[in-house]
């Protein structure tokens, strides 16, 4: 599991700087969510003190990272700060498969790790009435480690189609992988969409058990980021793609807003 899940306070909203000469989910062929405080992406500006890395690198700096996080109110209603880490992950995602590199995706999703090493920030949002949950965070590392991250996850779909898993409560899964559709955001990016079905072999009348999980990375220039959406009732995808668009939005323009403050 990630580090401590980050959350911002007050905001300063700014006209967004279109990406690719885009503004707005709708010119991408997306939908805002229409309960969305917001009708396009807004971005938060940047603390005075957030300009280049001490050390002259290019990576961003914890305010700039921050500032660069999707939340709730972009989203709008019913997604809201998180209670907590959803339980269906201990106990659908912590699981053992045969297949090494189906267990290197299981592992993955369990740890929030998609992107390999730690968040650099992180956020969690909840919808209370389906109880899904999204877990966005931006990545610390090299664009070249994140392009390898991503050509990795294409290719689930075709090594881990489907295969079996079995829960350390006793529960055998089959678990679905396919690709996810995403906006065309950032430099490169890449979607899965899991289902996790999981019954008790030893009481069959119990019935099935159904998570649907959709993931997406992306990678902006030199900075990246990943999330999950995920639940065991309804998964609004609507919610993903704007929070892909939303986030690769927020990732360029807190790096243009870096450069001009240099």
């Amino acid at each position: 599991m990630t580090g401590g899940i980050r959350t911002r306070g007050s905001r300063v909203l700014l006209p967004v700087a279109g990406l690719l000469a885009l503004t707005g989910c709708a010119t991408l062929g997306l939908e805002h969510p229409p309960t969305a405080t917001y009708p396009l992406p807004t971005v938060e500006k940047p603390a005075a003190s957030s300009k280049a890395a001490p050390d002259g690198s290019s990576a961003l700096t914890d305010a700039q990272a921050e500032a660069a996080l999707v939340t709730e109110s972009d989203l709008g209603s019913p997604w809201a700060a998180t209670g907590g880490a959803a339980t269906w992950r201990d106990g659908m995602l912590k699981a053992t498969s045969q297949v090494a590199e189906c267990q290197r995706l299981l592992d993955a999703l369990y740890s929030d790790q998609v992107l390999g090493a730690p968040a650099r920030v992180a956020v969690a949002l909840d919808d209370p009435g389906s109880g899904a949950q999204i877990r966005y965070q931006i990545g610390a590392r090299r664009p070249s480690d994140v392009d390898a991250d991503l050509k990795w996850l294409g290719e689930m779909p075709a090594k881990c189609a489907r295969f079996t898993a079995t829960t350390q409560t006793g529960l055998s899964e089959d678990v679905q992988v396919g690709t996810l559709p995403l906006p065309e955001v950032g430099d490169r990016r890449q979607g899965l969409a899991v289902t996790v079905t999981a019954t008790d072999p030893e009481d069959p009348d119990a019935g099935e058990q159904v998570l649907t999980l959709e993931l997406a990375a992306v990678r902006v220039g030199e900075d990246a980021f990943a999330l999950t959406n995920g639940g065991t009732g309804d998964v609004p995808n609507d919610a993903t793609q704007a929070a892909v668009q939303i986030g690769a939005l927020r990732l360029a323009d807190v790096r243009r807003q870096g450069r001009a403050q240099v």
